[in-house]
C-alpha cells in the first residue's frame, strides 16, 4: 500500500484522473460523458454543468432532476469571484402548519410514503437557465442536448440503479405516470435493460426551445399543477408562474489552515460545514492518527456541536441567521472549548454567537479555469413518487423537511422555503483554484465534506484517496435512509465504516459513542455519499479528478 507524506497507509482502488483541458466528476459515467463531451464541442463549465445535470435527471432518476431543488456555486475565471446561485423552490402558497399538522408528513420519514402532500415548487431549472443566460457559451439548446438524448434514446440501466428501482417498486407502482415512467414492463427495469423517457425528453426539448416560461408560466407548469390538483395537491399556476430563482448571492467563507472554503448561504447549511472547520482548526490534527479513535472522536463531537447551531438556519427572506456570529474564529474557540476528547456528549445545544434525501453532486472545471460545484435533489428517492402526467417530470418531496413549531426558525408557511441539507462546497489558495467537491446524502453531505478535506489538507492524501478512505456519519436522529435503527432505535448513534481498524471501533466505545459497524458489503453502499472532487494542481496547473466507487460515478479529463 501506499505510504502518505504523513505516514497513513492507504491506496485508492482508482486513479486520480488527470486533465489539462477539463475535468468532469459526476456520479453516473454517462453524465461525466456528458459535460466532458460538450465542453469538446466549445462550451466551458457552465454549459457542461447544464449538460451534466440534465443527464443525471434521466440516468439517476431517482436522485435529482427538474422537479426538485438544488444549491450551485460558479467560478468564472475572468472575473475572479465565485456566486452562489439558489435553486430552490417555496412551499406552495396555500401551505401552512395547521393544514398540515396532521398529515404526519413532516418530519422526513413520516407519513404517507407518496403524497402529492410532499411537493414543494420546483426550483433547479429556474437556477439553470440563470447560469446558462449569464455565463453560457453555447446555445440551452446544445447544452441540453446530452440529457435530451439520453431521455429519447434511452439508457442501459446499471446494476445499482436496477437494485435501487427493485427496492422501491412499490413506490414506483403506487401511481400511473409513474409506473408507466419507470416500470415500462410491469416490473422494475434489469440491469442492463434499456429505459427511455420520452414526456421528458420532449419537455426539455420545449424548454431549450420556449425557455423558462414554459415550464414555469406556460403549458408544462400548467400541466404539472393539474396533475397534482387531480390528486389533491395544494399547488396553483400561480405557485408557479411567481416562482423566480432565489438569486445570485454572494457565498459564505472561513479559512481552514491557509485554504479559503466557499460556500452556499442559507437557506442551505453550507455554513455548517465553515463552522466545522473552524472548529477542527483550533486542534493539532496532522499529530493524530488519520484512522485514530482521538481524531474520529474529535470530528463527532464539533459535528454535534455544529448540528445543534442548524436550529438558526432558515430562509433568509424570512428570518435573521446570524451568519457573521456563527462563522467567527473567537465562536468556534468558545464551541471548540466545550468538547471532552475523553467522552462522548451524548446531547448538545446551541451555541450562543453574536447576533444570535436524496441527493447528486458534480463538479465541472474546464480548461480557462471556470468551476462549478453543482448539488440537485428530489429529497427521498424518487422524491414524492409522482411523475406529472405526460411531462416526464417526477415531483420532489421537500415538504417533509418542514418543522411544524411556529416558534421554530424553520417553521412552514406558504411561499417560504425549507432549511436543505445540500452544499456545493468550493475551495481556493493564495487566491486561485484549489478543489471543487462534495456528496450527496443528507445529513452526512457536510460531515463527507469535511472528512474529505482534512484527508488532504492535513493528512496529505490524493484526492482519490481521499474520496476513497473509510467514512463515519454521526445520526443523532435515526435517519439512515433504509429505515435502519440498528441496536439503538431512534437514539443517538455512530455509524461506521468496518475497514477503520478494531482498536479505533473499541477505543470508540469505550469513550461512550453508540457504535453502528457496517459490514464489508455496506461500507461501499451509496447512502455513504458519493463524493466527487477535482483537485488543481498549484505549480503545473493540471486537473486532478476524483470520483467515489460507493456510486455509479466517474471522473474523466481532457
Amino acid at each position: 500500500m501506499a505510504t502518505s507524506p504523513h505516514g497513513i497507509n492507504y491506496s485508492a482502488y482508482r486513479p486520480v484522473v488527470m486533465g489539462r483541458r477539463g475535468v468532469v466528476s459526476s456520479s453516473h459515467y454517462l453524465a461525466s460523458q456528458s459535460g466532458l463531451r460538450t465542453l469538446q464541442a466549445g462550451g466551458n463549465a457552465v454549459d457542461a454543468a447544464i449538460a451534466v445535470a440534465s443527464s443525471l435527471n434521466v440516468v439517476e432518476p431517482e436522485m435529482s432532476g427538474i422537479g426538485g431543488d438544488g444549491f450551485m456555486l460558479i467560478y468564472m475565471a475572468k472575473t475572479g469571484k465565485v456566486e452562489a446561485l439558489n435553486g430552490t423552490g417555496a412551499a406552495p402558497l396555500a401551505a401552512s402548519i395547521d393544514r398540515y399538522r396532521d398529515t404526519g408528513i413532516p418530519p422526513k420519514g413520516q407519513g404517507p410514503r407518496t403524497s402529492v402532500l410532499r411537493i414543494s415548487t420546483p426550483g433547479i431549472l429556474d437556477a439553470w437557465l440563470e447560469a446558462h443566460g449569464r455565463y453560457g457559451a453555447l446555445s440551452l439548446g446544445k447544452a441540453l442536448e446530452p440529457g435530451i438524448e439520453l431521455a429519447a434514446e434511452g439508457f442501459p440501466v446499471s446494476h445499482r440503479l436496477a437494485n435501487t428501482f427493485w427496492g422501491e417498486r412499490e413506490v414506483l407502482a403506487a401511481h400511473p405516470d409513474t409506473a408507466r415512467t419507470f416500470l415500462p414492463n410491469g416490473r422494475p427495469p434489469r440491469a442492463g435493460e434499456r429505459l427511455d423517457n420520452p414526456g421528458l425528453a420532449k419537455t426539455l426539448q420545449r424548454v431549450a426551445a420556449e425557455g423558462r416560461e414554459v415550464y414555469y408560466g406556460g403549458e408544462i407548469g400548467k400541466a404539472i399543477v393539474a396533475a397534482c390538483q387531480s390528486l389533491g395537491g395544494l399547488f396553483t399556476e400561480r405557485d408557479f408562474a411567481e416562482h423566480r430563482c432565489a438569486g445570485w448571492n454572494e457565498p459564505l467563507v472561513t479559512s481552514y489552515r491557509g485554504i479559503d472554503v466557499y460556500e452556499h448561504p442559507p437557506n442551505s447549511p453550507g455554513l455548517v460545514l465553515l463552522e466545522m472547520l473552524n472548529m477542527l482548526e483550533t486542534f493539532d490534527v496532522a499529530s493524530m492518527d488519520c484512522n485514530s479513535s482521538d481524531l474520529i472522536h474529535l470530528m463527532v463531537e464539533i459535528k454535534k456541536l455544529a448540528f445543534a447551531d442548524r436550529e438558526y438556519i432558515a430562509d433568509p427572506a424570512w428570518v435573521d441567521v446570524p451568519i457573521a456570529g456563527l462563522l467567527s474564529k473567537e465562536y468556534a474557540e468558545r464551541q471548540a472549548a466545550r468538547i471532552s476528547t475523553q467522552r462522548a456528549t451524548p446531547e448538545v445545544t446551541k451555541g450562543e454567537p453574536v447576533g444570535a434525501g436524496h441527493t447528486t453532486y458534480f463538479c465541472v472545471v474546464d480548461g480557462e479555469g471556470n468551476a462549478v460545484s453543482h448539488i440537485q435533489s428530489l429529497g427521498g428517492y424518487f422524491g414524492s413518487g409522482i411523475v406529472a402526467g405526460d411531462t416526464g417530470v417526477l415531483l420532489n418531496d421537500r415538504m417533509t423537511q418542514w418543522h411544524l413549531d411556529p416558534n421554530h426558525a424553520n417553521a412552514l408557511m406558504g411561499g417560504k422555503r425549507v432549511r436543505h441539507t445540500m452544499n456545493p462546497p468550493m475551495a481556493f489558495k493564495d487566491g486561485k483554484l484549489y478543489m471543487v467537491w462534495g456528496t450527496p446524502g443528507g445529513d452526512t453531505q457536510v460531515q463527507t465534506n469535511m472528512q474529505v478535506l482534512s484527508h488532504i489538507v492535513d493528512f496529505g492524501m490524493t484526492v482519490q484517496e481521499a474520496v476513497e478512505a473509510p467514512r463515519w456519519n454521526h445520526d443523532q436522529h435515526g435517519t439512515h435512509p433504509s429505515g435502519y435503527g440498528g441496536d439503538f432505535g431512534d437514539e443517538d448513534r455512530l455509524e461506521i465504516e468496518s475497514r477503520y481498524p478494531q482498536d479505533t471501533l473499541d477505543a470508540l466505545r469505550s469513550k461512550g459513542h453508540k457504535l453502528i459497524v457496517e459490514s464489508d458489503w455496506a461500507a461501499w453502499d451509496y447512502w455513504w455519499g458519493s463524493a466527487q472532487a477535482i483537485m488543481v494542481d498549484q505549480e503545473s496547473g493540471t486537473l486532478l479528478g476524483a470520483a467515489d466507487p460507493r456510486g455509479d460515478g466517474y471522473a474523466v479529463s481532457w
